[in-house]
């Protein structure tokens, strides 16, 4: 039997790969956007992670999710850095939610208050995720927009208390394989990652439509 950890990657795969193969974020990674398709797009995040750590305290006790709640994973207080960096300290007046990326901010809360096990599943397609493949969007953004090097605008990104991320990523892993849920949870949490993949698609289609090239 494979270790949950693995058939959950192995099973949002195509998902996966679909939302970091979109159009926005292949533009935007290409150099082909501006400095302001990057900065709508870590509004969107604001929303997300918002919903992802309010929850963070009351689930910290959970059996299931509660040993997930990592303090050094927490990213809106970084999220709020580049925020001020990139639109100036009147930033929250400014910023907007994409109907995608309420939607998507609704559900985590729902996950939140309802369902722990469904929290795991958006929290593991977010963090994993920065930790690995937001350290390219990293250093396409410090060349193409001239950001100092793990600085403001890129914070979000630079996660300063983990110093070996491979080893948390383990970690992260090993607690994924000894999650406390039975196997027909276990099959809804896959589901729900699968969803959670789904919902982040619908942002990067939203922001693709916002900032189309002409051809």
């Amino acid at each position: 039997m494979d270790a949950f950890s693995t058939v959950i990657r192995v099973a949002s795969h195509e998902q996966h790969t679909e939302a970091e193969t979109s159009t926005f974020m292949s533009d935007l990674l290409g150099g082909r956007l501006g400095v302001d398709a990057y900065t709508r797009y870590t509004e969107q995040l604001w929303f997300v992670y918002r919903a992802l750590e309010e929850a963070a305290e009351s689930l910290k006790d959970d059996p299931v999710a509660g040993p997930f709640i990592r303090p050094e994973l927490m990213r809106v207080a970084e999220i709020e850095r580049d925020l001020a960096h990139l639109l100036g300290p009147q930033w929250r007046e400014n910023v907007v939610a994409l109907p995608s990326t309420e939607a998507y901010a609704a559900r985590v809360a729902q996950c939140a208050a309802e369902w722990p096990g469904g929290y795991v599943a958006h929290h593991y397609t977010r963090y994993l995720g920065d930790l690995s493949g937001g350290q390219i969007i990293r250093d396409k953004a410090e060349r193409t927009w001239g950001f100092e090097r793990k600085g403001d605008g890129v914070r979000f990104y630079v996660f300063a208390d983990i110093s070996n991320p491979a080893a948390f990523k383990r970690t992260y892993r090993e607690l994924l394989d000894a999650i406390a849920a039975d196997d027909l949870e276990k099959q809804r949490i896959i589901d729900e990652c699968k969803r959670a993949f789904d919902f982040n698609g619908a942002v990067f289609r939203e922001l693709g439509e916002e900032f189309r090239l002409t051809a």
